[in-house]
């Protein structure tokens, strides 16, 4: 399972995300129920730090955020 496979399977899948944006070092996430978030699953996946507001996620991965938004659009 590739990097991007494991963020997006710990952000609930495919249907759970509504959004997905890179901005720097982070990827800026908006989910359907954020229940279904797995942060400690992110921060296996690879992420350094996860910062939840509401149905708002910023998973902070460093300066990759670009080449794994693209990845994890690929697989949506």
């Amino acid at each position: 399972m590739t990097k991007a496979e494991k963020i997006l399977a710990a952000l609930g899948g495919d249907a759970n995300v509504v959004d997905l944006e890179p901005c720097i070092t982070r990827l800026r996430v908006e989910v359907e129920d954020p229940s279904l978030v797995d942060e400690p699953g992110l921060r296996a996946a690879g992420a350094i730090a996860v910062v939840r507001s509401g149905i708002a996620f910023q998973v902070v991965v460093g300066p990759e955020a670009d080449t794994l938004a693209s990845d994890i659009e690929d697989l949506r």
